[in-house]
């Protein structure tokens, strides 16, 4: 399940980063059709664009980086995060043509989206909270059982092979 849903994040965040880059293209070589008439067409164009590279980074992200927790409570919050932060891309690319059209300031669709991965995020953030431990102090997190690697020494003689 672990590498299945990195797969999945990781190729939904290439191909939105590659879709990005064709919105950038459609308002390249039709920007005096699209803007010429409103100002407001252009903003609505250009932040649903920009909105599209956010949700394209962050599955890129999250399939990079991301591992499931071994307990159940905190990996069903990922999974709950994961499928919000995949839903926004389609809402975002399907706004970027329809809501600048409709002439209209209200972004039926962005908003949606923009909270799906606000929610998508901070389930991934609570999800990974630390714990207390009965006495009160902190629990070990993940990042506390890497070995930290020792500094080496650069100057004229000492090139870190020992000390």
């Amino acid at each position: 399940m672990h590498k299945k849903t990195r797969l999945l994040h990781k190729i939904t965040g290439i191909l939105t980063v590659f879709i990005f880059l064709g919105t950038g293209a459609y308002m390249r070589f039709n920007s005096p059709g699209l803007f010429e008439s409103d100002p407001a067409v252009r903003m609505m164009f250009r932040s649903t664009h920009i909105y599209i590279l956010l949700a394209g980074l962050l599955n890129v992200g999250l399939g990079s980086y991301l591992i499931l927790s071994q307990q159940k409570w905190r990996r069903i919050l990922q999974l709950i995060g994961s499928s919000l932060v995949l839903i926004a891309p389609l809402l975002l690319i399907c706004a970027f043509f329809y809501e600048p059209t409709s002439r209209s300031l209200e972004r039926p669709l962005t908003l949606p989206a923009m909270l799906l991965l606000l929610i998508g995020t901070v389930s991934h953030l609570v999800s990974t909270a630390r714990r207390s431990s009965v006495d009160g102090k902190s629990a070990v997190t993940s990042d506390q059982l890497v070995e930290p690697i020792p500094a080496r020494r650069v100057g004229a003689i000492d090139y870190g092979k020992g000390d």
